[in-house]
């Protein structure tokens, strides 16, 4: 049975969430306040139960005849400075390898196993940005080479419901991949600011170099790699599902 407070508690999330990310004018992204801010909604968002958000142990639904995505998203809510919503997976999806340009991130397992890859880009930033980045150039007719970054493997690692929420910066472990691991799982997912390509923040796709992977154990951590700028893969795509959840005005 849901919590007695799980209508609180989620709107107790998103107005953290407000607070901790408002824009400049009226705050900033660094510092003790936004520090503590952070630290506070961090807490809040440990507490949050799949039962809270009316969910139960699944994967993607969709009608009669439907093709199933490999992952589905239910929206939340949504503002200017932060979006709020559910990413669910089924049983061996991956969402691929992706930055968040200029952006902060909060992930919380609300069922089922993620593994979590993170890396930084060289230089800071997204791996979009000019730190680390490497382009070829292309013969006259020739296909463009994919765009190469530089970055930094820093961790790989199991998330579950017990484990404390997976956070990326602007400038660290701003790119990561996740895949669920031994049946369908879900997340809670917070992005500030949200992306908008319209102001820089669009989503890229990567793929690690030649001969690179991900079997990588903590003794070998972090690690260079490189990075190629790819586009979406054909097999992924991310369909949408209505929020079952308490309503939330942020």
């Amino acid at each position: 049975m849901p919590r007695d407070n799980m209508a609180s508690l989620i709107q107790r999330v998103a107005r953290q969430a407000r607070l901790t990310f408002r824009p400049p004018g009226g705050g900033s992204n660094n510092g003790p306040r936004f520090a503590e801010n952070l630290q506070r909604l961090q807490q809040l968002l440990d507490e949050v139960r799949a039962e809270d958000l009316r969910l139960a142990p699944r994967g993607p639904s969709v009608g009669p005849g439907a093709v199933q995505p490999p992952v589905s998203y239910m929206h939340i809510c949504e503002t200017d400075s932060f979006s709020m919503g559910v990413f669910v997976l089924r049983a061996g999806a991956c969402i691929p390898l992706h930055d968040h340009p200029g952006m902060h991130g909060l992930l919380k397992v609300l069922y089922g196993t993620l593994r979590i890859a993170c890396f930084d880009a060289a230089g800071g930033g997204g791996a979009s940005g000019e730190g680390g980045q490497s382009s070829a150039a292309s013969a006259p007719g020739s296909s463009p080479k994919p765009r190469r970054h530089r970055a930094l493997l820093r961790s790989r690692q199991l998330y579950t419901p017990a484990s404390a929420p997976c956070r990326l910066s602007p400038h660290a472990d701003n790119l990561h991949q996740i895949d669920a691991v031994g049946g369908p799982a879900a997340f809670l997912d917070i992005l500030a600011p949200p992306y908008d390509p319209e102001h820089g923040r669009d989503c890229h796709y990567y793929c690690l170099g030649d001969g690179q992977s991900l079997d990588a154990d903590a003794q070998g951590l972090p690690k260079e790699v490189w990075l190629h700028e790819t586009p979406q893969a054909p097999d992924f795509w991310c369909g949408g599902e209505p929020y079952p959840g308490p309503r939330v005005s942020p």
